[in-house]
């Protein structure tokens, strides 16, 4: 099942940038999650689209940026978004409306100055939702498990399911870093809405970009309908 799909083809793989890549604590964190018991235990990579997913998409996103070698984005007229109950329905046909080319990793950049966030690539109008209650609806991929309950406490909700089953690469605004400490029961395969509060921020971990939009989740999803 897609909600929204997306051509687009994507450069070769630097087998150095991906060894660089690996490195990272988000790489780390996702190709290792805790069971049940509160063991240690692989990714299970036999699983298809099951949590392998979370760690191959961000592998692919962060290889392959910069998506585009010249100039940069076209300028976008994104419409103003619907409100539900005082929440912004922010779902990706204007979360993606946009294209955004993430600043290219630079390992002799002075670590102890701030990296380049492609922010002014960033329309007005997207802006102003940092900060907004918001709800959000993607599929669910979790990237960091509660110890013993298995219950994810981050997760990726994503525009859509092409990357998984057809190695298709998305953006970087195709997917929001969802946060909830609670934690949440991991539902696949189907889209989701969380609400809470809605952030327009550029993250990185160990120098590497690894998201613009971030949700801090009050609690449960919904299954859309």
């Amino acid at each position: 099942m897609q909600s929204r799909a997306k051509a687009g083809g994507a450069p070769g793989i630097d087998a150095r940038r991906v060894a660089r890549i690996r490195k990272c604590p988000r790489m780390t964190g996702m190709r290792r999650l805790r069971g049940q018991d509160g063991s240690n235990r692989p990714f299970d990579e036999s699983s298809g689209c099951g949590r392998l997913v979370a760690m191959k998409l961000l592998l692919i996103a962060l290889v392959t940026i910069p998506l585009a070698a010249h100039g940069g984005p076209a300028p976008s007229q994104v419409p103003a978004p619907e409100v539900e109950g005082g929440y912004l329905k922010l779902g990706f046909d204007l979360l993606s409306s946009y294209k955004f080319i993430a600043p290219e990793y630079d390992p002799v950049a002075n670590p102890k100055a701030p990296p380049p966030t492609g922010e002014e690539q960033i329309p007005a109008v997207v802006k102003t939702w940092n900060g907004k209650k918001a709800i959000v609806t993607g599929f669910m991929l979790p990237t960091k498990l509660e110890n013993g309950s298995g219950k994810a406490i981050e997760f990726l909700l994503m525009a859509n399911q092409m990357a998984c089953c057809y190695g298709t690469v998305p953006n970087m605004n195709d997917w929001v870093i969802v946060r909830i400490p609670k934690g949440v029961p991991i539902t696949q395969d189907v889209p989701i809405s969380f609400r809470g509060t809605f952030k327009v921020n550029p993250t990185f971990e160990s120098g590497y970009m690894t998201g613009i939009y971030q949700l801090d989740a009050e609690g449960p999803g919904q299954i859309a309908e």
